[in-house]
């Protein structure tokens, strides 16, 4: 999938469709947070139930997301991409069939988590195969501005549009979304072998650093849910925001976000220590600033929060890009690892969270996840006295002196 092979509208065009492929399934994903009473009250099951929604669909993408990559590493990347929007167009408009049971409801957001999970691993490389690799960073970063744009559009939106028009209308438009990402995907996406192209292997494969990367992202994740999964109490019981403030601080969380990744993407290639290193350190001064002085001011809490979007967002994108750069074998297989890590770190920090909620208090659980992210920034930073590499086809070895920082 050269890049010479396209024009540069053709090139951007497509990118800008996977971009909205991702917003759509990140909306997809968070949407039934925002509708959780409108479910619960029409399909008669309990918040919890409606809950699983969410938490089922997350654990899933934990699971499968490595061997689901590994099973279609052989088929070609516009088929692959054409038949997970597909996937997800008809599991949406299923959702908003009048008359869908919990069940019914259930069984398409695990459709959809099944593609999700595929389409995390394969966007990137296809994207990237675009263009030329010293401008890898930079198209990681735009896949991250659609996927951030989720939490503080998409998913406002959604639930908005749920409250005036009933819960199956933002399913009703998702699905449109992912059926015009689809055409764009379908039509302007050549046909190629998934093993073409320099974004097919990692730059310069490592074994070590690769762990490293998978390792970082489990932790920061971990630790960032452990206590944003309880912000809002967190908001209400310890800083003492009203319930119409919260709604506020949390969009400043998600503006914040959108900023930290928009200002990082560019960077990605010039800086990948840098880009990878700050985020995780300034995420950490975030959790233990708000367990320190989150109760103290308003105006701390807020800067603060912000801080903390402006860091969770870039921890993600960079670790993707390290990805590429060093995984030890098909890029493919190394981002489902990866997101692999970051869902299995979402569902740890939330039950770590609820585990210490009665025993620490709110605030506790911002004060594990900053540890916990300590724990991340210093197994990005130890000191290495050997590197194992391997060729782009997966094999050979080798040794280096030096640390991670060293990227």
């Amino acid at each position: 999938m050269a890049s010479v092979l396209l024009t540069a509208w053709r090139r951007a065009a497509v990118v800008a469709a996977l971009m909205l492929a991702a917003f759509t399934f990140n909306t997809t994903e968070n949407l039934p947070v925002g509708l959780l009473p409108l479910i619960a009250d029409d399909l008669r099951v309990s918040l919890s139930s409606v809950g699983l929604l969410v938490t089922g669909y997350g654990l899933t993408v934990a699971v499968v997301s490595l061997p689901v990559a590994h099973l279609t590493r052989s088929i070609p990347r516009r088929h692959l991409l054409s038949g997970l929007l597909g996937l997800l167009v008809a599991a949406s408009w299923m959702s908003a069939l009048s008359g869908v049971s919990y069940g019914f409801l259930l069984a398409a957001r695990i459709a959809t988590a099944l593609a999700q999970a595929l389409f995390w691993a394969v966007m990137g490389p296809v994207a990237v195969g675009l263009y030329p690799p010293e401008r890898r960073g930079r198209v990681i970063g735009l896949l991250s501005v659609g996927g951030s744009l989720a939490t503080v559009l998409g998913v406002p939106a959604g639930t908005w549009l749920g409250g005036h028009s009933g819960w199956r209308a933002p399913f009703v438009v998702l699905g449109a979304l992912g059926l015009v990402a689809l055409v764009a995907v379908a039509v302007l996406l050549p046909t190629s072998r998934p093993d073409e192209g320099h974004a097919a292997y990692g730059a310069a494969p490592d074994v070590r650093r690769f762990a490293v990367v998978l390792a970082t992202t489990a932790l920061s994740v971990t630790g960032a849910f452990a206590g944003f999964t309880y912000v809002v109490a967190f908001l209400d019981e310890v800083s003492g925001f009203s319930r119409d403030s919260v709604s506020a601080v949390l969009l400043a969380f998600g503006v914040a976000g959108i900023a930290g990744v928009s200002a990082a993407g560019p960077l990605l290639d010039r800086f990948p220590r840098a880009t990878l290193t700050v985020p995780v350190a300034t995420q950490a001064v975030a959790l233990l600033g708000l367990y320190l002085g989150g109760g103290r001011s308003q105006v701390a809490a807020v800067a603060l929060l912000m801080l903390l979007g402006a860091s969770v967002g870039p921890v993600f994108m960079a670790t993707q890009s390290q990805v590429l750069h060093f995984a030890p074998g098909r890029t493919e297989l190394a981002l489902a690892a990866n997101s692999a890590a970051f869902n299995a770190g979402v569902a740890a920090g939330a039950l770590t969270g609820g585990a210490l909620l009665h025993a620490a208090g709110v605030r506790g659980t911002f004060l594990v996840g900053g540890v916990l992210t300590l724990g991340a920034l210093a197994v990005l930073t130890w000191p290495a006295t050997g590197s194992s590499r391997a060729g782009s086809n997966g094999q050979g070895s080798g040794s280096a002196v030096g640390t991670i920082g060293d990227w």
